[in-house]
């Protein structure tokens, strides 16, 4: 089972990629671009996407907007 890690740091970037730190030091990339067309996060597109922000251990949007941190690790690729 996989241990729960807080993302620590994030940062929007072009095409709808987050770029994120865990508490382990391990950096990972999140595509986002699949679910971007879908509710809610449809809000974000355009500029609201660069407004992610790190909140409780994971990314948070204005508008009570966030994915867990689990789904973020899991679905993200080392880098």
């Amino acid at each position: 089972m996989q241990e729960l890690l807080d993302v620590i740091t994030v940062k929007p970037c072009h095409n709808y990629q987050l770029l994120l730190e865990f508490e382990n030091g391990e950096k990972r990339l999140f595509d986002m671009s699949n679910i971007i067309n879908k509710r809610p996060f449809n809000r974000l597109k355009g500029s609201g996407f660069m407004a992610a922000r790190v909140d409780y251990g994971t990314v948070v949007w204005p508008g009570n907007i966030d994915i867990a941190p689990e789904t973020l690790y899991d679905l993200s690729i080392s880098i």
